[in-house]
């Protein structure tokens, strides 16, 4: 006997008219009543139809040294190389920011002060290209020495570090004062680095920690830092401590005294993690079920609009495909109902009306045993084996 969930593969390209109903599910052609479902840790099955489709973005390009690449369709440029409009002084009170703009890119102009974005964001991909020049001078902390400061706070630090020896969680790409980079990627002096930064801030709740806040940092496409965790903001001498952060700061840029360059900066918003309400990997027991409901109820209003009284099937399996999000109690008794009358229907049907029925009731029979399986219906379920009975009388179960 093919088993249930090879049985709905097979089956879900004709029966499609019975279970495509949404966009999404129609787009990914995954049957419902397919996958484990949702628990209590988890808001989707497993291989879910009703779960959003990936929002498309459209590659950039890689740099060269001669020119900056394309950043993605939905990134955030910073700075493109043309001005510093998106820029201010991170001095009190701001004011315009007096770095030099020339040849696409953005250059300390020592002793002007640090810069940052007019704009403020949190967690994010951030791109970020910069370079020392090619006459760099001075040892340790003294030669190129700049930083990048997620939120203002959390300082990536950008140094010539090629063949240039100094603390080790000072060097360029550590999370400066806390981590060293697992890598020391740098090219020369005079070529361009490239960072791509994963960054997710800490989150507390009632001055509790939730979440501690992540960095992952690659140089030149090598890793640095690996999901790094954070405490705090760093600095200079100073251990960092645990402490909540805004939900949103500035890009800082570090004026150190020496003339770095940047060029191609960019970065692109992160969805939230599951401790801030996103909906993907393990939630706590309290936002899967908050979710589930939610999910619920844009199922039942799905199937609200497949209400046909000649073709009632679609609208009783999209209830039923409800019910594994949540068992809502209206919903229950109407699925019963409507399940009680198909069989019964299908039970009055002469012979040669029932045969047409077989694609049909083998589908439904598969959804049936599905939600019995994973206890969303009671293993007693009437209905679930009624529907079997006529299979398996009707050899409809065969290959």
């Amino acid at each position: 006997m093919i088993t249930v969930m090879k049985r709905l593969l097979v089956l879900s390209t004709a029966c499609s008219l019975l279970t495509l109903t949404s966009g999404a599910r129609a787009a990914s052609g995954i049957p419902a009543f397919y996958g484990d479902p949702p628990d209590e840790r988890h808001p989707w099955a497993v291989h879910d139809p009703n779960r959003p489709q990936p929002q498309v973005v459209t590659p950039g390009s890689f740099s060269s040294q001669e020119q900056p690449g394309k950043p993605p369709s939905d990134a955030i440029t910073l700075f493109d190389g043309t001005d510093l409009s998106k820029w201010e002084s991170a001095k009190a009170g701001g004011g315009p920011a007096k770095w030099v703009t020339r040849d696409g890119m953005l250059e300390v102009a020592p002793s002007t002060g640090d810069i940052r974005t007019r704009e403020e964001f949190g967690d994010c991909q951030l791109h970020v290209e910069w370079a020392e020049a090619v006459g760099v001078t001075g040892s340790s902390q003294g030669r190129g020495n700049s930083g990048i400061f997620l939120m203002g706070l959390v300082e990536i630090q950008v140094l010539d570090s090629y063949h240039n020896i100094t603390y080790a969680d000072g060097h360029a790409a550590s999370v400066y004062g806390v981590n060293p980079p697992m890598a020391n990627a740098l090219r020369p002096p005079g070529q361009f680095q490239v960072y791509d930064i994963i960054f997710r801030r800490p989150v507390y709740r009632g001055g509790q920690v939730l979440d501690p806040g992540y960095v992952t940092v690659f140089v030149n496409g090598v890793v640095a830092q690996d999901h790094t965790p954070l405490e705090g903001s760093t600095g200079h001498m100073k251990r960092t401590h645990p402490m909540a952060f805004p939900e949103k700061g500035p890009l800082k840029l570090q004026d150190h005294g020496n003339p770095v360059r940047f060029r191609n900066i960019w970065y692109r918003p992160l969805p939230p993690n599951a401790i801030e309400g996103g909906t993907d990997g393990p939630l706590t027991a309290e936002a899967a079920m908050a979710k589930r409901k939610q999910i619920a109820a844009e199922i039942r209003q799905d199937a609200s609009q497949l209400k046909n009284p000649s073709d009632p099937v679609p609208e009783m399996l999209r209830l039923l495909e409800s019910l594994e999000y949540e068992k809502e109690p209206a919903t229950l008794v109407q699925v019963e109902q409507m399940a009680g009358k198909y069989v019964a229907d299908l039970k009055a049907l002469p012979a040669d009306k029932l045969e047409s029925k077989k694609d049909e009731a083998r589908h439904v029979n598969g959804a049936f045993q599905y939600v019995v399986k994973f206890q969303v219906m009671p293993a007693d379920w009437e209905p679930k084996s009624a529907l079997a009975k006529i299979v398996k009388d009707q050899r409809w179960d065969k290959k």
